[in-house]
């Protein structure tokens, strides 16, 4: 089934594109056609923004009350909960999330999370009374979202239902590769029918995304991408002192302690590493091993590493499933070269192609006799690539941990877990998991250092999207 959209949803309708340019996606497996959408330009950004900031000053949805917002946005939700299996295969067909990721991860995980910030919003105190003051939390105003492919609904939802909810009108600009999953959502919030202006999506490439980015009516971007990408942001944000939100890159450290049972910990790392084809902010792909057991963890992840089963993304059997571009697989395979270059040795996996497969594909590759100043203990590589390195002491771990200019996750594994919460207090990350790493929504979701600024999931979420107000002199009621 080939997936099309010839026009794009903003001020409350359907519209004709301000550019006839498509985005036309292939997959990565085999190259056929998946669908294509619209390829938003920066005319269509700034009828959008008309549109959001009209609805915003002059709509009733910065005015009505949280119960009413959530009400509205409930059929979105329903309506969701009934299309998982075609968002999650759709996003598979798109950027070659394996079906056992896209099932947990793509669908049924931002529904999840949807239904979360709903409870959230219905409990968070918005207004509260101190003497004779008020203190609220008022919408920040109209919000640029703009999201990356890996997890292209997590990201959007985790941005948009929290500024919806707390008032907020929008602008969702998803990745040029992840297109099509983000017009099923417009599908979605055209058929809620919330007032004109309030929610808009427009995939597109730089264009749209600077233009969105610099707009002047644009009160606020929440972004999830590169590091790099997020420090131009915060600098265009920062000229004109409109407020940003920035979930970027991550360098995950995951201390393997003496004690640990090296079987569990490496099944644990086999999702925490491994996931969604290592394409993900959070994986754990720096493994900080004891030297008095560093080559037997290096063989049980080399053992765990060579039984991946790596194919085609539809087949519930894959593990790890292609690149979601072939210029995507040609960055992360020049890695494996650097990391040769770099005197690292290939335990299993490193260059070459895939027997058997003519996508973008990348073998599953373990690195060890990896120094932490390397480039591949301390850049990101976003593939199935991890580096195993040798530490000596837990405040060697912990060193090593933090030598990184990132900090958006780690993980300890050990059977003393008083021992394990004690490391997780000294490691200068945002999110840290003790024996797994699996971030949860009820908590707030984040990085430290290089990895961003603010938090998603969680009450906090929504607070990321208000402003305080302080109001004078209030008489008792």
């Amino acid at each position: 089934m080939v997936h099309t959209w010839d026009r794009l949803h903003l001020g409350g309708e359907w519209v004709t594109p301000a550019s006839s340019e498509r985005l036309e996606v292939r997959s990565p497996h085999d190259d056929h056609v998946v669908g294509s959408a619209p390829l938003g330009i920066a005319a269509d950004v700034d009828r959008a923004v008309a549109a959001a900031k009209t609805a915003f000053d002059d709509g009733p949805w910065p005015r009505m009350s949280v119960a009413d917002r959530c009400a509205a946005l409930a059929p979105i939700v329903a309506a969701y909960g009934e299309r998982l299996t075609e968002i999650s295969t759709l996003i598979t067909a798109e950027m070659g999330s394996p079906y056992w990721f896209s099932n947990l991860g793509q669908a049924n995980g931002p529904h999840f999370l949807m239904q979360q910030t709903v409870q959230f919003a219905t409990e968070l105190e918005w207004e509260q009374r101190r003497g004779s003051s008020i203190v609220r939390r008022a919408p920040a105003g109209v919000v640029g979202i703009i999201t990356p492919w890996n997890v292209p609904q997590v990201t959007i939802l985790a941005k948009l239902f929290p500024a919806l909810l707390a008032g907020c009108t929008a602008i969702v600009k998803p990745a040029p590769e992840t297109p099509l999953d983000a017009m099923v959502l417009a599908d979605l919030i055209a058929d809620a029918d919330l007032p004109p202006g309030v929610a808009a999506v427009i995939p597109g490439g730089t264009d749209a995304g600077q233009r969105l980015v610099t707009h002047p009516d644009v009160d606020k971007v929440a972004f999830t991408g590169s590091s790099a990408v997020g420090k131009w942001i915060a600098e265009q944000c920062g000229s004109r002192l409109a407020r940003c939100s920035l979930e970027l890159g991550g360098k995950s450290a995951a201390i393997v302690c003496e004690d640990a049972s090296v079987a569990r910990t490496v099944e644990g790392l086999k999702f925490a590493s491994f996931l969604n084809n290592g394409e993900a902010c959070v994986a754990q792909t720096r493994v900080l091993a004891p030297r008095a057991r560093y080559d037997e963890i290096v063989d049980a992840f080399v053992a765990m590493t060579q039984g991946l089963v790596v194919g085609d993304p539809e087949d519930p059997d894959t593990y790890i499933g292609p690149m979601v571009s072939a210029r995507h697989r040609e960055r992360v395979h020049s890695y494996l070269e650097v990391g040769l270059s770099e005197g690292a040795t290939v335990a299993v996996g490193g260059p070459g192609a895939v027997e058997g497969l003519s996508g973008h594909y990348i073998r599953p590759t373990v690195f060890t006799n990896v120094r932490n100043d390397m480039r591949i203990a301390q850049e990101e590589i976003f593939g199935p690539v991890i580096a195993v390195i040798p530490y000596d002491g837990p405040a060697d771990a912990v060193r090593l941990a933090n030598d990184s200019a990132y900090g958006l996750g780690g993980s300890v594994w050990t059977k003393d877990k008083a021992a394990g919460l004690e490391i997780a207090r000294q490691v200068r990350t945002g999110t840290f998991g003790i024996n797994s790493y699996a971030p949860g929504f009820e908590a707030p979701f984040g990085g430290f250092k290089s990895s961003g600024i603010g938090r998603e999931y969680g009450p906090e979420a929504l607070e990321e999207f208000t402003e305080l107000q302080s109001i004078y002199g209030v008489p008792e009621a």
